[in-house]
This record gives structure tokens, sequence and C-alpha cells, in this order.
């Protein structure tokens, strides 16, 4: 009862601040950051980390808006009431002398085929972090927190012999202009289990529309296992001065182990994106070292 009270106020508080907002919204500011993906590789953890930092402002009231994936068929003035005041901006900028990072997480916009054209079309000269995980390990996390949601009803198994015939025509559908400003695809969105852990592909376009120097990649597995290491290479790209953050894991869910056989079969699917993501990135994926 008391987590549905919970969930009902902050939708409540959703409702009023995306009204507010709209009021507003000439007096808003767009993001210049964009955390863009993986689903189910940290991009929780990662935002929450990031917006305790006194330079960080993000999308008001929400992780992310889903501006450039699902809800698109709205405008830019839309887009733009769901983030913080100028006046906002000005004060955080004044009082730690950089200019701030006004940031949003959506992890579709990695995966989704129009996003990243969307994305540097509307924001020219924005910034975006990606966060990559053993994409074995992100197609069980994904499925079970699909299944969850009761988005999917299938076992792991099944769901991996359906998901070639679930994605047919898919991202064509998405792309293509006969279908609306903004097209929408469950499967493609939801049950994409294997094809979302072929990184170097989704990487590829990302960098054809926002160009590779304003792009920073993660390997999560070195992140969360060493942070006070790694995480100044997240301010540095920011251009943000250091400052003390905690980092907590979210959005884990327990699961039964993945059996060995169907591990190795996987891990064997992906070693061909994974040697190829290695030849883009210059560093092998933690989950191959």
């Amino acid at each position: 009862m008391t987590q549905r009270l919970t969930t009902l106020t902050r939708r409540t508080a959703r409702r009023v601040g995306d009204v507010y907002g709209r009021i507003t919204g000439d007096r808003r500011v767009l993001p210049n950051v964009l955390i863009v993906g993986g689903q189910r590789c940290g991009t929780t953890t990662l935002f929450k980390a990031l917006v305790q930092h006194p330079a960080v402002l993000p999308a008001t009231l929400r992780k992310g808006v889903h501006y450039f994936d699902i809800s698109y068929d709205n405008d830019l003035s839309w887009y733009r009431s769901h983030f913080p005041s100028e006046r906002s901006v000005d004060r955080a900028a004044a009082e730690t002398g950089v200019t701030p990072a006004v940031v949003e997480s959506s992890p579709y916009y990695l995966w989704h085929p129009a996003a990243a054209a969307r994305i540097a079309s509307d924001l020219p000269d924005v910034r975006v972090l990606a966060v990559l995980r053993d994409p074995v390990e992100r197609a069980y996390s994904a499925w079970s927190h699909e299944r969850a949601r009761g988005y999917e009803t299938e076992s792991f198994e099944r769901a991996l012999e359906l998901e070639s015939e679930r994605l047919a025509g898919q991202e064509a559908k998405l792309l293509d202009p006969a279908q609306g400003r903004n097209p929408r695809s469950f499967a493609h969105q939801h049950q994409a289990y294997v094809s979302r852990g072929e990184y170097i592909d989704q990487l590829l376009r990302m960098e054809g529309a926002v160009g590779r120097e304003r792009m920073l990649v993660l390997d999560s597995l070195d992140l969360w296992s060493d942070p006070e290491r790694h995480w100044p290479a997240v301010t540095d790209f920011l251009g943000l001065p250091p400052a003390e953050v905690v980092f907590d894991q979210h959005n884990a869910r327990s699961r039964s182990p993945l059996p060995d056989q169907l591990r190795a079969r996987l891990s064997r699917h992906y070693e061909p994106f994974d040697d190829r993501l290695a030849t883009w990135w210059g560093r092998r994926p933690g989950w191959r070292t």
C-alpha cells in the first residue's frame, strides 16, 4: 500500500510539473548531455551518481524524457518543458564556476534506429554517454526486467527463439516516413534481448550522427568495480570539476543463474561483435579480458 501511494504521489508530482513546465517552457533550457544506453547496463546508477554533482541538473522529476525514441510526435518545446529553468542553470553556473551539465537518461536512444539522427538534428552540440555491459548478462537481465513488468510471458530460451520473428520488419517500420512522425514497435522496444547487445553497430550509428569526439563509452565492469579510478573520465569529458559522489547500485533484479550451455552459446554469438567493438573502442571489453 505504501509503495502504491508513493508511486501515485510521484506520478501526480510529474503531471503537475509537466503542466508547469509547459507554461514556463520559454524560460527553460535543452539538455547538453544525454545518457543514451545501453538498457540494463547501469544507466540508472550512472545517472544517480551524476546528479549528485553540484554542476549537474537533471530533467525535472524524472530520469528520462524519451523524446527521441517514443515521444517524437511532440514538438521541441514539449521536450524543453521537462528541463530546468534558465535561472536554475545560471545559479548553478555561478556557484560552481563551470557550465552546468543538463542531463537526461533514456536507454532506448542507443537502440532506436531513428534516435541518433534526431538527437544530432535537435541538439547539435550535445555530448552523449553510453554504458556497456557483458551482452550475455544484459540479455538475461533485460528478459527478467521485461518479464517482471509484464511485457514478456515466455521463458528466456523461448524468447530468444522468437526474437528474429518478433523483430522482423520492425526497424524498417520505425524508419518509414509513411508510418508517421513517430511510429512505435512494442517488440523492438521490449523484446530485443540478443540484438541490443550487438553494441558496435549502434555505436557506429551514434558516431555517424554526433561525432566520436562527443561520445564517451564506459565499461560498466570498470566503472562499478573501481569507481574512484574511472569516474574522473566522466567528469573530465563533461568539463566538470571533481566532486564527491556516492555509488550505489540501482534497478538490480534477482534471478536464477543462467545455464552454462546457454551462456556459452550466447557468448559465441557475440564474439565477432565484441571483436569489432574492441577495434573501434581501442580496448578489449571487460567481459572479454
